[in-house]
């Protein structure tokens, strides 16, 4: 793992404890929270020094909720995958002062070997304070979770569900999303790579309703355009849609999940332009287009 001269110490505490069912906090049933950034190197064809600005701007704010005990970074955290971009991102990752986690993006596996060898393998898992966290690659088989990713997935799920409460999962592309379904009038990013047919509907969403656990999925491949969607949440059943993003410069967003004491969720939808970080008003407002 690389990280840039004078952090690596922050980096071995930030990314050593990304491997398969790796616990980093074993208090069960008590409150905490962590934080959702997608899209975040932000303002296309724009090489950003780090992240995004106006997310980098929420550094302060996010430093200062010290319930916030982690974040995920849900893809397209850099324009290109280069060394340049990485150690950029490594520093700006350092002044957060959490452990942050990388669902990689189809712009970071621009180059997947250098990614692979800074961060390690694209999925994986770990659990924290009795929930059950899952970050997953579509970048590896157009959008689809196949192959030994899914079986990956068979296992987590199968050998931990009965052990947790919550289920979070997070990937970059919106595998919810189809041409024909509920779905397609909701605005992506883009569509690169993306199957004809994806086996997300088939074979992904029903491992997760055949079982009893409330289940979070995250996508971080939106808000890139002023006059596309940055946020959206839709729930049924015993699963919910989430996806966030930035870069569009007028309704960037981060979202905050709370995870409370009897282990109800709750999410706080957090403005990055300007100064009330409530301007976009409540998450659970954003329901289907």
């Amino acid at each position: 793992m690389k990280a840039t001269t004078g952090i690596s110490i922050v980096f071995l505490l930030l990314f050593g404890c990304k491997s398969d069912n790796v616990a980093i906090n074993t208090d069960s049933y008590s409150p905490y929270s962590f934080f959702v950034a997608g899209h975040t190197y932000g303002k296309p064809v724009i090489d950003n020094i780090g992240v995004h600005p106006p997310f980098k701007n929420k550094f302060d704010f996010i430093r200062n909720q010290e319930i916030i005990e982690f974040g995920v970074f849900t893809g397209d955290i850099v324009l290109t995958g280069t060394e340049k971009n990485w150690d950029e991102i490594d520093a700006d990752v350092a002044l957060i002062s959490r452990p942050i986690y990388f669902a990689a993006g189809n712009h970071d596996m621009t180059n997947r070997d250098l990614f692979e060898s800074r961060y390690g393998k694209t999925y994986s898992s770990f659990i924290h304070n009795s929930d059950l966290f899952i970050i997953l690659d579509p970048n590896i088989d157009n959008w689809n979770i196949s192959g030994n990713q899914l079986q990956f997935l068979e296992s987590v799920l199968d050998n931990n569900h009965q052990e947790v409460e919550n289920i979070f999962v997070f990937f970059h592309q919106l595998l919810w999303w189809s041409p024909d379904n509920a779905y397609k009038n909701f605005t992506l990013n883009s569509l690169s790579g993306r199957a004809d047919s994806i086996n997300f509907w088939d074979e992904v969403e029903p491992l997760f309703r055949a079982i009893p656990n409330n289940t979070y999925m995250f996508a971080g491949d939106v808000g890139a355009f002023p006059n596309g969607f940055e946020f959206m949440y839709h729930t049924y059943e015993n699963i919910t849609f989430i996806a966030s993003g930035m870069g569009g410069e007028s309704r960037d967003n981060i979202v905050i999940a709370d995870v409370m004491e009897d282990k109800t969720v709750s999410f706080r939808l957090i403005a990055l332009n300007g100064d009330d970080i409530n301007a976009l008003g409540k998450l659970e407002d954003y329901v289907l287009p």
